[in-house]
C-alpha cells in the first residue's frame, strides 16, 4: 500500500510507514504527519516546534516507560510517552 503525503504544496509518494512518535526507536528519523491531541497540548507542541511536515529524530527512550528525548530542528525536547503517542509520523525524511 502507498500513500500520498502533502507537505506545503509538494506532493511525494511514500511507502506506507506511518506510525506514532512513541513507536520509533532511538536514531530513527521521521516526518510529522499529524498531531491528534487536545487543544492545550496541541498548542504546547506547536510552541515547541512540532508541526506537520517537520522532521524529528528520536534521540533516546528512558527506561521503565519514561520520557522520550526528541530532536526538532536544533532543539531537544523531552515528551511523555502518552504525548508522543498522539503524534503521527512517517518514517524517513520528507521529500525522499
Amino acid at each position: 500500500m502507498r500513500t500520498i503525503i502533502i507537505f506545503e504544496n509538494h506532493y511525494r509518494i511514500h511507502p506506507m510507514s506511518s506510525t506514532t512518535l512513541a513507536a520509533l526507536h532511538p536514531g530513527d528519523t521521521a516526518t510529522i504527519v499529524a498531531i491528534h491531541a487536545e487543544e492545550a497540548l496541541h498548542q504546547r507542541l506547536l510552541a515547541l516546534g512540532f508541526r506537520s511536515g517537520k522532521q524529528v529524530e528520536l534521540i533516546r527512550k528512558a527506561a521503565f516507560s519514561g520520557p522520550l528525548q526528541v530532536r526538532v530542528g536544533t532543539t531537544d525536547v523531552l515528551l511523555r510517552r502518552n504525548e508522543a503517542a498522539k503524534i503521527n509520523v512517517c518514517k524517513g525524511v520528507a521529500g525522499t
